[in-house]
């Protein structure tokens, strides 16, 4: 009988010692995506040009609005984007435009989170005498044709009057006919225009394939 009571009463403390473990909450890790085709506007830390920059050099950007996607802050503003240039070329003296071409590859949350992503640019707002060559993101500079034909319009008319002036009419002509080659050497010896971008440009990076975040190690994700 004692021994029946005395296992009763161990198996009661020891019943007693486990409810008194409160377990401990599991660990949730919630995983959100930014989408393909997401478009976030950038706002360039360094300035960029075909005249300065080789294949290779790194692109420095931040987020300038932040991304939201159903109530949850994905991309918050001020996280930084870095890149790099894969093609650059200048402008030809004869043809050829300058161009250049950036990928953007990474995305460093405010809390040191780093994720790879492929960006490319979208869209140039507000920028003067450049557009979008390809889906790709290649920036290429206007072309300068009406340019050129000025300069050399402009030099066969400036020959035309020094020669009437100093030799007549006969000399007007041979005057025109001068000014005239300086303005097309002029022009075949300069080159076209460099793409420029200047610190602070805004730029459309647009994601090219989904990315996949892990909420837990973004600061400030609005649950």
């Amino acid at each position: 009988m004692r021994l029946v009571l005395a296992s009763l009463l161990l198996s009661g403390l020891l019943f007693a010692q486990d409810a008194s473990i409160t377990p401990e909450p599991a660990v949730s890790h919630s995983t959100f995506s930014i989408p393909a085709g997401t478009k976030i506007p950038l706002t360039l830390k360094q300035g960029i040009s075909t005249k300065a920059v080789r294949e290779g050099d790194a692109v420095y950007a931040e987020t300038a609005f932040p991304f939201v996607l159903d109530s949850h802050m994905l991309v918050p503003a001020g996280t930084y984007v870095q890149g790099r240039i894969v093609h650059v070329q200048r402008g030809g003296h004869i043809k050829g435009r300058a161009e250049v071409l950036m990928h953007f590859t990474t995305l460093i949350y405010p809390s040191g989170y780093t994720v790879t992503l492929p960006g490319a640019i979208d869209n140039l707002p507000g920028a003067d005498k450049t557009t979008m060559k390809d889906s790709e993101g290649t920036i290429r500079q206007d072309s300068q044709t009406g340019e050129k034909i000025g300069t050399v319009a402009t030099a066969a008319g400036t020959g035309a009057v020094i020669g009437g002036l100093s030799r007549g009419v006969k000399g007007a002509g041979i005057g025109a006919g001068v000014g005239g080659a300086v303005g097309t050497a002029i022009a075949l010896l300069s080159r076209g225009n460099d793409v420029r971008l200047e610190a602070g440009s805004s730029v459309e990076m647009v994601i090219q394939r989904e990315v996949p975040l892990d909420s837990a190690r973004i600061t400030g994700l609005v649950k």
